[in-house]
């Protein structure tokens, strides 16, 4: 039984469904169980915070391999990235132990460390030390940013409305990945024993900017490109003004101020040869599958790595 912490986001409930077709158990913890219907009906979806360690334990139950690939970026008071990727990853880890669980999958975010200027890493890097430090048989991955987040967070506006808002300059070079790779890698993590003890970090096939990702959107929407742009002074202030009311929302700001400042850049050309059965998505093919719908889909690289 494959226990997965994080089911129904982005990269959850791509990975759920990859492991269902691949046959096993998978059961997924899960805060609000009905929020997401899974394709697989051999899906066991739990109730429970992993913050409770009482529905953790429960949870944990028959489990050989854990993934987590959750995350509280978006969360406000108690389920931010403190309480839900520092303090819920150890209550995880802890019950994993106490389970005889063999195998930990945690998901982390390429550049976790201590001194990050987002607090997002700077928990996932407790994290990661905290499950280093167990008993436990681990693989840690760390992937950059979310193609499918981005794009549906620059491109949905787009679609509507042929206008989107940019945050910053949007000229900053950063990597980003598809959850759909991210999700074949994890599944590789778990069935090759070789990859315990390594800690992986993964990235896309090229950096792109803010307005790049924009410009995508619009050329295969057949749409003109109308950006407005938020000035990073505003941003900065309003990040520091909203710190002490709204902490939620002062962090994505501030996550809005280091993308569009700080060297996201990521060479993955290494990491995609060692992974060469793992089809590489790029933010073209995403936007086609996902953000632009009706659209005619080029054959993708996965397409032609079956032929």
């Amino acid at each position: 039984m494959i226990l997965v912490a994080g089911g129904t986001g982005t990269l959850g409930r791509r990975l759920v469904e990859r492991l269902a077709v691949a046959g096993g158990g998978v059961r997924v913890l899960s805060r609000t169980p009905g929020a997401v219907a899974f394709a697989s009906a051999t899906v066991e979806v739990v109730a429970g915070d992993v913050r409770d360690r009482a529905a953790v334990e429960r949870a944990m139950v028959g489990v050989t391999t854990v993934v987590s690939a959750m995350h509280g970026f978006l969360g406000t008071g108690d389920s931010g990235p403190r309480g839900i990727d520092a303090e819920g990853n150890a209550i995880l880890v802890e019950a994993a132990v106490a389970a005889g669980v063999e195998h930990f999958v945690l998901v982390s975010v390429q550049g976790a460390s201590p001194d990050s200027p987002m607090e997002l890493a700077r928990m996932k890097f407790v994290a990661e030390q905290n499950l280093r430090a167990s008993p436990l048989a681990w693989t840690i991955v760390r992937p950059t940013a979310f193609m499918e987040t981005w794009g549906h967070i620059v491109g949905d506006p787009l679609v509507r409305t042929g206008k989107t808002l940019i945050f910053g300059r949007g000229t900053n070079p950063i990597n980003f990945v598809s959850a759909t790779d991210v999700a074949r890698l994890i599944e590789l993590a778990i069935n090759d024993p070789a990859l315990r003890g390594e800690a992986i970090d993964f990235g896309g096939p090229q950096d792109l900017t803010l307005t790049g990702l924009a410009d995508v959107v619009g050329r295969v929407a057949g749409r003109e490109v109308k950006k407005r742009h938020i000035p990073l002074v505003v941003m900065r202030a309003s990040s520091l003004a909203l710190r002490p009311i709204k902490p939620a929302l002062s962090r994505q700001i501030r996550a809005g101020v280091v993308m569009d400042t700080v060297d996201l850049t990521f060479g993955a050309t290494a990491v995609r040869e060692r992974f060469n059965s793992i089809p590489v998505t790029t933010f073209e093919n995403v936007v086609r599958a996902e953000i632009v719908p009706g659209v005619v889909i080029a054959p993708i690289v996965e397409e032609a790595a079956r032929r």
